[in-house]
């Protein structure tokens, strides 16, 4: 078995024997298993970095099988610079997210754990797939234990935020689906997506083909004006859902503009750039202001999220070495702080079961290790330097500068926004005295939960600090990007 379906299937394996383990007199073993399973799952990933050759575009690790031998369907698997990062971090993120849920959650343990290891196979699936259907089936497929962890561990309206977040998703990929099964006959009966980059396509099917793959991923992203579900999903979701949420499954959607979009359709993609380019401005200031009134911790951090993903669209769609590798950059970094996020306002709402932010104030009397960290990852979420969250933001900030001064200019004013909504929420709920008696009666984190937030702050500071091994990987694989989408097709 290749790398690549190791740090697919091992997740999924240590999934499947959980849901068998299936009684919660069995929850301490269920709770080490996971952990061990994670873990496993982590580090499988490891070998991947170690003999991943920086210098080359080409995809690496490349695993090809026939498997629906019918229609000309692969199990085709490979990663390029592109996709090599989400694998490990969506390994690391699952880790933290076992950790998270060890004490928090009591009932159907086997299954909680079992849905986000099996989400998180699926999930890395996604970014190693090279085959437009085993891509779809594995895009798809995580909506499933999503859509459980929503409904079944969620709060009071889960089931609404879970229909939701499934609609949405679902239909916007209905219309990838059509996209893809055009492209297979385009291309003499090959759903290869390598073969798909080289398809010399009309305009209109450009076009046509653009928008179609805009109405899956702009959803996934997701890009405003298509991003009202995450912030209802986020406020019911369980504390490791909302990690997740924002940490990896926001990513599927920016990758595939990535792997699909920008390659397939150059033409459309230069042309409804401006497009592009608005609405990621618009998620940028708009929806920071928004998440400036907002009372629900989670809602803000939402809102937060769909601000910091409009830096990722941006620097893709000024097609430049910066952008792109900034906004990969920021997907990365983001998938840390937001974890990170969700993950502290998770402590708080263990402890005092409410997100509200007006319920705290003053947290910093009774908890001060775990004000040093909410500190560290506020700083990190207004992209202090030296934190994950500056990199990225930098970097897109800088290559869209240099194609436009004022746009440039639009994209920085969001890091006032980001600080000023951060800031502020830090000082209404951990600074100055004690609130209420909930704030007084609080404990400081214990060893689990510093283990948890600890890890999460390592990965923050050395990517600031050190963010030279996330860009060298993905130098040869963007240049190479980049220089196809500058020929045209037509």
């Amino acid at each position: 078995m290749g790398l690549l379906s190791l740090a697919i299937w091992t997740p999924i394996f240590f999934g499947v024997v959980l849901l068998a383990l299936g009684r919660d007199d069995q929850a301490r073993a269920v709770r080490w298993l996971a952990l061990i399973g994670s873990i496993v799952s982590f580090i499988v990933t490891l070998p991947l970095y170690a003999r991943f050759d920086n210098g080359t575009s080409a995809m690496q690790f490349v695993e090809k099988t026939p498997w629906i031998e019918r229609f000309n369907v692969w199990y085709h698997l490979g990663i390029d610079g592109i996709s090599f990062w989400f694998i490990p971090l969506t390994a690391f993120i699952t880790v933290v997210v076992v950790i998270s849920a060890w004490e928090v959650i009591t009932e159907r343990v086997n299954q909680y754990m079992g849905a986000f290891l099996i989400l998180s196979g699926l999930m890395i699936g996604v970014f190693c797939a090279l085959d437009g259907i085993l891509f779809y089936t594995f895009f798809e497929a995580t909506l499933i234990p999503m859509y459980l962890i929503i409904g079944i561990w969620g709060g009071p309206n889960k089931i609404y935020a879970a229909f939701k977040f499934f609609l949405y998703t679902l239909l916007g990929s209905l219309l990838m689906l059509v996209a893809l099964v055009y492209l297979y006959t385009k291309a003499g009966g090959s759903f290869e997506i390598l073969a798909w980059h080289k398809l010399a396509l009309p305009m209109p099917a450009q076009t046509l083909l653009f928008f179609a793959f805009l109405a899956a991923f702009a959803v996934k992203v997701p890009m405003w004006p298509v991003h009202t579900w995450l912030p209802d999903v986020h406020v019911e979701a369980p504390t490791g859902g909302s990690a997740v949420l924002a940490a990896i499954m926001l990513k599927l959607g920016a990758y595939g503009f990535l792997r699909f979009s920008l390659p397939v359709t150059p033409d459309a993609s230069h042309e409804y750039a401006w497009l592009m380019i608005g609405l990621s401005i618009i998620a940028v200031i708009y929806v920071g202001l928004v998440a400036m009134v907002q009372q629900d911790m989670k809602k803000l951090v939402a809102y937060s999220s769909v601000a910091h993903m409009g830096f990722v669209t941006l620097g893709f769609f000024i097609f430049s070495d910066l952008g792109v590798s900034g906004g990969l950059v920021q997907m990365i970094s983001h998938g840390f702080v937001s974890a990170a996020l969700f993950l502290c306002i998770g402590v708080l709402y263990d402890r005092v079961h409410s997100r509200q932010i007006a319920a705290y104030g003053g947290v910093v009397n009774t908890m001060p290790n775990f004000a040093a960290f909410s500190l560290l990852f506020a700083m990190a979420n207004c992209g202090l330097p030296a934190t994950a969250g500056f990199v990225g933001e930098w970097m897109v900030i800088l290559g869209t500068v240099k194609a436009n001064f004022w746009l440039g200019l639009a994209a920085a004013s969001a890091l006032v926004w980001g600080a000023a909504y951060t800031l502020w929420m830090f000082k209404r709920v951990y600074l100055g005295a004690p609130a209420n008696d909930d704030v007084r009666q609080l404990t400081d984190i214990n060893a689990r939960e510093f283990l948890m937030l600890g890890l999460l702050a390592i990965a923050v500071l050395y990517m600031g600090v050190h963010p030279k091994p996330f860009t060298d990987v993905m130098n040869a694989s963007v240049a190479d990007l980049l220089k196809h989408v500058a020929t045209s097709k037509l």
